[in-house]
């Protein structure tokens, strides 16, 4: 029996480098974004400064794994075999869950998961205690539970949205009313000033919550406690003198300086206090395993009291997952893409929305618009013009570039000190806010004060926060159920079970790893349709020919699946091509969305290079359309079982796929080599195509007047052959705006 204990110590040991990888690749986004989105400094700096502040936050951690040994349930109440199976589904659930949410970029909270996890799998395991015994009901199941935690958790979730998301907005507001966008002028004259202030309030959160969790807190605890107004007096003095040195003899912006120690004291605190979400279920494991193996007793009948105890984390432990972290933050592509998320919902510029209105936002936005407009009408018109001033964005705030900020170093100081205060605040009266949520929160309160979220897009950024704010509850729930589900399947199956779900959670993070790893190759970045860049009409037409190319490859590729779908029958396939022509779809929509950029970038004597422009994206939707219809009514009709096309029409399709294959893989190499002269052979073979098209039609018609029985059928091939000849005509008259434009330059 000891041998099978000893397996699962060791996939637990596995699990938590696992967990940590997945833990970090979410959590990132909590002291990353304002450095990145501000871009105050150079992005491997960031990362070192990030690192640092991870590793030291791991290394001097207390190690203090409570919550996985006592806080959510009465360990006292378990024996060994059952905490074991506890602790398992838990790891497998955590991982799982944090891998889905980095895999969707949407930020979630550690915390949650874990206490969730815990508590759903620790609810299952008593009521199956309960329920084989003959002294116990339902009643004592809160004998097993220490319900307090969450409650607390979900009550946190409510007051960090609330609270952190006003505080963050009216911060904002005010610092915007004194500072506006200009704000290099004013921070001449009160920069040090400010500075000071801030990273007064981001050095006291270091304290107080980066520093919490060190086995060092001990030594300043009471001065914190007890001389919070004198500490806070001689760190406002201490870096008004540094900003006052930074600002007049170095010439450098206090707020570069405010970012750098905010991002690092968030590094630090994420670590030193979220570290237990990730190795102290194990650490909690492999304590429960000594004194089992110790005690010499059944593991059926071995009471887990020992857990009651506050046992450190070995020093060595916490070196090993503090450089794992740091590993993690410098390597996982997941990371940054949850970090895009929120950087996407709060950036000041336009651009593609990731997330799609629902009723919901649309509601909160025209009932907002409307609140706003009547205390417009009711301010004074002096203090409406101050408003408005102070809120007046540079011209160039109007123009799409690709290296601009997504808002300025005055957010992204708010951003960190706004933070940094509440959590400290929090931690002082013991209120259970979240980390996660409230830096959240406070990005998107400031972003909304900074009206980033405008009529053009506040649809857009409502409805993406509403659905991270739907994932933190998704979360809770689904973290209590799976592992909860978890832990009765491995009660049921023992040894065998753990095996199976260990193979199916390893199946699905490779699979998972491998799909993002495709989706993001650089192949398909090659492939991805690109924003013209370009002032002048030759470089327009130039970097016209790459979407062409792209747009070409792509729609051979969709229309030979869709065509291998259709024979075969095969929905999975079928599905696969609607997905693409989706996404084809999606980019071209991007493309448009940009052309107000584009046409305000381009210089007098290029202007005419918009009207190209706009013709060829008109035509490249054509194709996309035509595409779209063709997937569409080919899912369509395998989905609902209809008759399989009959042989002699796959062997007509076939023909025509092989003609249009050859017909388009011309085409790209002519634009991928830049053959321009070659273009009038397109138009000889496109003649050919028409035809062959054509002749099916007619021979199709023939088949339905003596033989055809099937209309469905029938209508799905005309419209087959009828969109095809659509699609050929888009691609052709795509070619000859584009060769009519380049012979004139």
């Amino acid at each position: 029996m000891e041998g099978i204990y000893l397996m699962i110590l060791i996939a637990l040991v596995v699990l938590a480098v696992i967990d940590l990888v997945v833990g970090v690749s979410n959590d990132a986004v909590n002291f990353l974004n304002s450095a990145i989105g501000s871009k105050a400094i150079s992005f491997k700096t960031i990362m070192i400064v990030a690192s640092l502040g991870i590793f030291l936050g791991a290394v001097f951690s207390s190690g203090m794994m409570e919550v996985a040994r006592k806080g959510i349930f009465m360990p006292g109440e378990f024996y060994f075999d059952e905490i074991m199976i506890i602790f398992m589904a838990v790891m497998i659930t955590d991982i799982l869950l944090l891998d889905f949410f980095n895999t969707l970029g949407m930020p979630t909270s550690t915390t949650v998961s874990i206490v969730f996890e815990l508590l759903g799998a620790a609810v299952v395991m008593a009521l199956i205690k309960i329920s084989a015994s003959d002294t116990e009901n339902i009643t004592h199941l809160l004998n097993y539970i220490n319900t307090d935690k969450a409650t607390e958790i979900i009550s946190g979730i409510f007051l960090s949205v609330l609270i952190a998301f006003s505080v963050g907005a009216i911060v904002q507001v005010l610092s915007r009313l004194v500072f506006t966008f200009e704000y290099e002028k004013k921070m001449k004259n009160f920069g040090a000033v400010f500075g000071a202030f801030c990273l007064t309030a981001i050095g006291y959160f270091i304290f107080f919550k980066g520093l919490k969790g060190t086995p060092y807190y001990d030594s300043f605890k009471d001065v914190l406690s007890n001389q919070v107004y004198l500490v806070l007096g001689i760190s406002f003095l201490f870096w008004l003198l540094v900003s006052f040195l930074v600002t007049k003899f170095l010439k450098k912006s206090i707020l570069v300086l405010v970012i750098a120690v905010g991002t690092f004291g968030l590094a630090l605190a994420f670590s030193g206090n979220d570290l237990v979400n990730f190795i102290g279920v194990p650490m909690a494991a492999y304590h429960s395993y000594e004194a089992w193996v110790a005690s010499g007793v059944p593991a059926a009948n071995f009471s887990m009291d020992v857990l009651q105890e506050s046992v450190p984390a070995e020093p060595f432990l916490l070196f090993i997952s503090g450089g794992i972290m740091v590993l993690t933050l410098w390597f996982s592509k997941k990371a940054r893409s949850v970090a895009e998320t929120e950087i996407g919902l709060s950036r000041q510029g336009h651009g593609s929305e990731k997330f799609n209105p629902n009723l919901v936002s649309r509601t909160l936005v025209s009932g907002s618009t409307n609140l706003f407009e009547f205390f417009k009408s009711i301010m004074p018109a002096s203090a409406r013009q101050k408003m408005s001033q102070s809120f007046r964005k540079k011209d160039s705030e109007f123009l799409k570039e690709e290296d601009k900020p997504a808002f300025d170093l005055i957010r992204a100081s708010i951003n960190l000190t706004v933070a940094g205060v509440l959590i400290s605040i929090a931690t002082s009266y013991k209120l259970p806010l979240s980390t996660t949520y409230v830096t959240f929160m406070v990005a998107m309160g400031t972003s909304l004060a900074d009206r980033a979220w405008g009529r053009e897009s506040a649809v857009y950024r409502v409805a993406g926060v509403l659905n991270v704010i739907g994932g933190w509850f998704f979360t809770a729930f689904s973290a209590f159920v799976a592992a909860g589900t978890l832990t009765y399947l491995i009660f049921l199956g023992k040894g065998a079970a753990i095996a199976l779900l260990l193979i199916i959670a390893l199946g699905l993070l490779v699979r998972n790893y491998l799909s993002y790893k495709k989706k993001y190759t650089p192949e398909a970045g090659a492939m991805k349709l690109k924003k013209s860049e370009s002032k002048t009409v030759q470089g327009i037409i130039s970097e016209s020919a790459d979407n062409i190319v792209s747009v070409i490859h792509r729609s051979n590729k969709i229309y030979s699946d869709v065509f291998r779908g259709l024979a075969k029958q095969d929905k999975a396939q079928l599905k696969k091509s609607k997905k693409g022509v989706a996404k084809l779809d999606a980019e071209i929509e991007e493309l448009r969305d940009s052309i107000f950029f584009f046409i305000k970038s381009l210089d007098e004597t290029s202007v005419r290079g918009s009207s190209f422009y706009i013709t060829v994206l008109a035509y490249l939707t054509d194709i996309a359309q035509s595409l779209e219809f063709i997937s569409k009514k080919s899912y369509k009709h395998v989905n609902n079982n209809h008759k399989p096309l009959r042989y002699n029409q796959i062997t007509d399709l076939r023909e025509i796929d092989d003609l249009l294959e050859n017909f388009l893989k011309e085409i790209e190499e002519i634009f991928a080599n830049r053959k321009l002269d070659q273009i009038q052979k397109i138009v000889e073979h496109k003649e050919e195509v028409l035809a062959k098209l054509s002749e099916k039609i007619e021979k199709q018609v023939k088949r339905t007047r003596t033989e055809e029985s099937s209309p469905k059928n029938t209508t799905l091939y005309f419209n087959l052959l009828l969109e095809t000849k659509d699609l050929v005509n888009a691609v052709m008259n795509l070619i000859s705006e584009y060769n009519s434009s380049y012979k004139k330059v």
